[in-house]
C-alpha cells in the first residue's frame, strides 16, 4: 500500500511541473507573438482553466498507465513519459496562434530551429 501511496503523490507532483512548464510555455509564446486578448486575460485562463484541467487529463493518464501496466517499472516509466509529453504537446498545439501579429511565422524568435512549433 505505501507503494501505490508514493506512486501516486511522486505522480501528483511529476505532472503538477509537467502542467506549470507546459502553461509557462504557452504563456509565454503568447506573450512573445501578442496573441490572445490581453495578458491579463491570456493569464487567467493558463491560471483558472488551463492548468488545472491540463493536471487532471495528466494526472487520469499517469494513474491509468500505471494501473494497466502493473508491475513493469521500466516499460510504465517509458510509456507514461511518452504519454505526458505528447499530451502536454497536443494542449499547447491546441492553443497556439496560427499567425499572430508580432510572429508572421507563428513562431516566436527564441524558438529553437530543431524543435518542430507546435500544431496540426
Amino acid at each position: 500500500m505505501a507503494g501505490r501511496r508514493l506512486h501516486g503523490c511522486l505522480g501528483a507532483v511529476v505532472v503538477l511541473v509537467v502542467a506549470l512548464l507546459t502553461a509557462m510555455l504557452l504563456g509565454r509564446a503568447w506573450s512573445a507573438c501578442d496573441a490572445g486578448v490581453n495578458s491579463a486575460a491570456n493569464g487567467g485562463f493558463l491560471l483558472v482553466v488551463f492548468i488545472p484541467v491540463l493536471w487532471l487529463v495528466l494526472m487520469a493518464i499517469w494513474l491509468g498507465a500505471g494501473a494497466f501496466l502493473g508491475r513493469r517499472p521500466a516499460v510504465r516509466a517509458v510509456v507514461v513519459g511518452a504519454l505526458i509529453l505528447t499530451v502536454s504537446w497536443c494542449s499547447i498545439s491546441l492553443f497556439w496562434e496560427v499567425d499572430p501579429y508580432h510572429c508572421p511565422s507563428g513562431v516566436p524568435s527564441w524558438w529553437p530551429d530543431f524543435v518542430p512549433a507546435p500544431g496540426f
